[in-house]
């Protein structure tokens, strides 16, 4: 009787945990760039901005007004993808690619990012040892489970009004 107890009893309190983990943990918003619309409450409620640095061949550092806009905010900031092509970092990137997003990054906000998380959550062992390479901390699925994640294009399943009552 008592194992069967701990069999329904662990999963339960591990969702239980979760969930407060989720509650109190800070808020994330994915896709921050100047070429797609995000409403200006889902950047002021999210704690950490995911910025791709060159989204449909327009780097961030093109828009010095978004930059400095986006750095007066305060929040943390993290380099998602480069170009934030569809599993990009699943397939071959190059040095000089993740390079190039690095310094438009830096150009844009005045330092290198220091974290990275990839498109879809996808990557090659490869491009795993390249971002770890570039002294840059790899967020993956266990970072999507812990935070409350949203995107600045309303894509997902659970639609970001929900940001705003969490």
């Amino acid at each position: 009787m008592k194992l069967l107890n701990l069999i329904w009893i662990i999963p339960l309190v591990l969702i239980v945990s979760l969930f407060f983990i989720r509650l109190f943990n800070h808020v994330e918003l994915d896709d921050v760039t100047p070429g797609i619309p995000c409403d200006a409450g889902l950047i002021k409620n999210a704690d950490t901005l995911w910025v791709i640095p060159d989204f449909n061949n327009i780097s961030i550092s093109d828009n010095q007004t978004w930059c400095r806009e986006i750095l007066s905010m305060n929040k943390t900031l993290g380099m998602h993808g480069v170009e934030h092509k569809y599993r990009e970092f699943g397939g071959n990137v190059t040095k000089e690619e993740l390079v190039k997003g690095m310094n438009d990054f830096k150009t844009c906000f005045g330092f290198y990012p220091t974290m990275f998380k990839p498109p879809q959550l996808k990557i090659s062992g490869e491009n795993k040892k390249l971002i770890e390479e570039s002294g840059m901390t790899l967020k993956l699925n266990f970072n999507q489970i812990i935070h409350k994640v949203y995107h600045c294009n309303d894509s997902d399943i659970i639609k970001n009004r929900w940001i705003k009552i969490f």
